[in-house]
């Protein structure tokens, strides 16, 4: 996979890169637009075509010596880095890449870039809050900014149609936002611009960019959606390995940490009976066996898989189970664990996917997916969020796989899905790069 980014200037151009390089690519910046991409194995090049402030002729002829140059190295992905405060020949520059490429070439412009106070909504470019004509580009001795509507501001520059998409749109997911492009797109629209104010959103924008099948896209703005879609790119081109989710923790915080993954990733849990794993019967035995052969065919349909105990249905009363049966409660929730345990390890061996990483919730369940895979123990690589940990098993049946252990009472909504990102990342940045 190679990238190819059109920078109209050089701290742009290393700005991008660095967030390229923080997902996995070998990047390099060059200085001279008029010469071929630097050789020494970099599959990510960023070229600054020093044109931001150049006549609009200039522009155009640089940012296609650029763009015959990444052809002819065989960019997979090219991207049009713009001013974060959208200065610039930006429309010019974007008409030509366009022009050049061919018409089933479309522009997703996204100027956000909220880890430095930009974001986009309603259309409305704002830096630190306040509209972009209210800062101090307002005063720009070249090109004064007396703007902050970003459709406005491109389609004076351009010849191709303009078109945007609010935040409200975006918000309702990938699909819908899909969805939205695909009209514009079929109503002669050649440049879209999406409003964002989150890094997730851009995201979110990334992921249904790569779902246009037929079309070139190309990411127009700041950074963050060239990395995200070049991400996004390699994540869906990969060779799909599966993630299975473990879930036995039963608070409040982990339910609602799985019902945003659920919605996030569009898949149906494997909904485990917690009562009939808190059983000293055969009952047991049958639960397990029950809950293996739904997953199995769920993992043929599903690239991440969520094996939990932790739903609705399950309304546990442990003590009064543990009275009956003439056993501790602890022993209950032990075998509750270790039946949880027991379903992954047998999806993992029964499987003919490859399992590209593990993730369970719950200090019991880890331990008991430890002891029931007979692994001697984590070797441990990272910390993915606070109180988070990523590793691999050592030994047993799971040998080498990823793992990332998380308790019940940690993180926010958003953490078991940051985790599971985490391990598609993980995969694909190692298998393809």
């Amino acid at each position: 996979m190679k990238i190819g980014v059109i920078s109209d200037d050089l701290t742009g151009a290393n700005g991008t890169g660095v967030l390229l390089k923080k997902k996995g690519f070998n990047v390099a910046t060059m200085v001279y637009y008029d010469q071929p991409p630097l050789a020494g194995g970099y599959n990510a090049i960023c070229v600054d075509t020093d044109s931001r402030y150049a006549q609009k002729d200039v522009s155009q002829m640089r940012v296609k010596t650029v763009l015959e140059h990444f052809i002819h190295w065989g960019a997979d992905i090219i991207c049009k880095r713009i001013d974060s405060t959208v200065r610039g020949n930006i429309g010019v520059e974007i008409d030509t890449v366009l022009t050049h490429l061919g018409e089933e070439t479309i522009a997703v412009l996204v100027p956000s870039f909220p880890e430095s106070g930009r974001i986009t909504t309603g259309g409305y470019l704002l830096v630190e809050g306040v509209p972009v004509q209210t800062t101090d580009v307002a005063k720009d001795p070249v090109t004064p900014l007396t703007r902050s509507y970003v459709p406005a501001i491109v389609q004076r520059q351009t010849k191709y149609a303009v078109a945007h998409i609010g935040l409200e749109t975006v918000l309702e997911g990938v699909k819908v936002t899909e969805q939205a492009i695909k009209e514009h797109i079929n109503n002669g629209k050649r440049i879209i611009v999406l409003d964002a104010v989150t890094d997730e959103e851009i995201e979110q924008i990334a992921n249904a960019m790569t779902l246009m099948k037929g079309y070139r896209m190309i990411p127009v703005d700041p950074g963050p959606l060239t990395a995200a879609y070049a991400q996004a790119v390699i994540r869906q081109s990969a060779v799909k390995k599966k993630i299975i989710v473990t879930v036995g923790s039963v608070t409040s915080i982990t339910e609602k940490q799985l019902q945003y993954l659920v919605k996030k990733i569009n898949a149906r849990p494997v909904i485990v009976n917690a009562e009939k794993l808190a059983n000293i019967t055969n009952i047991w035995d049958q639960e397990v066996e029950r809950a293996v052969k739904v997953a199995l065919k769920k993992l043929d349909h599903q690239h991440i898989l969520v094996i939990t105990t932790n739903s609705a249905e399950n309304d546990l009363n442990l003590k009064a189970l543990a009275n009956k049966q003439n056993v501790s409660q602890d022993f209950l929730a032990k075998r509750i664990a270790d039946g949880l345990g027991k379903i992954t390890r047998l999806v993992i061996l029964q499987s003919s996917h490859d399992i590209g990483g593990c993730f369970s919730s719950g200090g019991d369940v880890t331990a008991s997916l430890c002891s029931v895979g007979m692994a001697e123990g984590i070797r441990l690589e990272d910390e993915v969020l606070p109180l988070v940990a990523y590793g691999q098993f050592i030994g047993g049946y799971f040998a080498g796989i990823p793992l990332i252990t998380k308790g019940g009472m940690v993180g926010d909504r958003q953490a078991i899905y940051k985790c599971v990102k985490y391990l598609l990342d993980k995969n694909t940045l190692t298998s393809d790069l």
